[in-house]
């Protein structure tokens, strides 16, 4: 099994007890209570770098980043900087996320919050919506194609802007194909761990110019963003370089509205 094999099998396991715990009619009653989505694509759209900013504990290939006791301080520092919009991640077992770090962070800002997840189930895409969510991710490389058009017209039913995540020529054609706005390019291939920072250059050519180009992993400063803004990029995607960074808000503001 590749390493994105044994996540997803976990990430099943884990959405079968929470199924379990909280039906799926219970999660839909939830979404009367739940402020409208909010929708990030205009400031996506707008001159400039913009951030998504990351709330990450840990991650498979750098394992522990950071103790965050509070994510919702630091969600508002993010915000305070200028975030376009904050990631949470909710997987448990590799990432050490859940979805009440989700429902804090939305409870702080007011910009929109992504949930970074491993989503095979439209359950997830429910759960997502009902603890605040604005947007969702959808990892091309962990969907066969129909699973990957059923949940990216479901989270478009439930109003979720989705950010379809590639990490290679097959899976940006397929990504294009689909008709998603907002693609990302990863420069760490969930199979391996391995990252290329060489990814983005070379699939950006591939997505048509009135998507936006989301550029993932290997953003240590604003130097990056120069080099993936000036490939195309009009989104930076930051998780460990602000978890570590001791300025979280000074991180953010350095890295947005950087222009080619």
């Amino acid at each position: 099994m590749s390493v994105l094999d044994e996540i997803v099998a976990g990430v099943r396991l884990d959405l079968e007890a929470r199924r379990a715990g909280v039906p799926e009619a219970d999660v839909r009653a939830a979404l009367a209570d739940v402020d409208p989505p909010r929708d990030p694509m205009p400031h996506f759209r707008a001159a400039g770098s913009s951030v998504i900013a990351e709330v990450k504990r840990r991650s498979p290939s750098k394992g522990h980043l950071a103790e965050i006791a509070d994510p919702a301080e630091l969600a508002a520092h993010y915000a305070a900087g200028g975030a376009a919009a904050i990631s949470v991640l909710t997987e448990q077992r590799r990432f050490g996320g859940s979805l009440d770090d989700l429902r804090a962070v939305r409870a702080a800002v007011d910009v929109p919050v992504l949930r970074k997840d491993f989503i095979v189930e439209e359950y997830q895409l429910l759960e997502a919506r009902a603890a605040g969510a604005d947007l969702a991710l959808l990892i091309v490389a962990a969907l066969d194609d129909d699973r990957l058009r059923a949940l990216h017209e479901y989270a478009r039913e439930l109003g979720l802007t989705v950010l379809v995540e590639v990490h290679d020529e097959a899976e940006t054609e397929r990504a294009v194909a689909l008709g998603a706005e907002l693609i990302g390019v990863n420069a760490r291939n969930l199979k391996t761990l391995a990252v290329d920072d060489a990814t983005f250059g070379r699939l950006a050519p591939l997505i048509p110019d009135d998507r936006v180009k989301v550029a993932e992993s290997g953003i240590t400063g604003p130097q990056d963003v120069r080099r993936f803004v000036a490939e195309g990029a009009r989104v930076v995607l930051v998780g460990e370089a602000l978890v570590k960074d001791g300025d979280p808000e000074g991180g953010v503001r350095s890295m947005t509205g950087v222009t080619a």
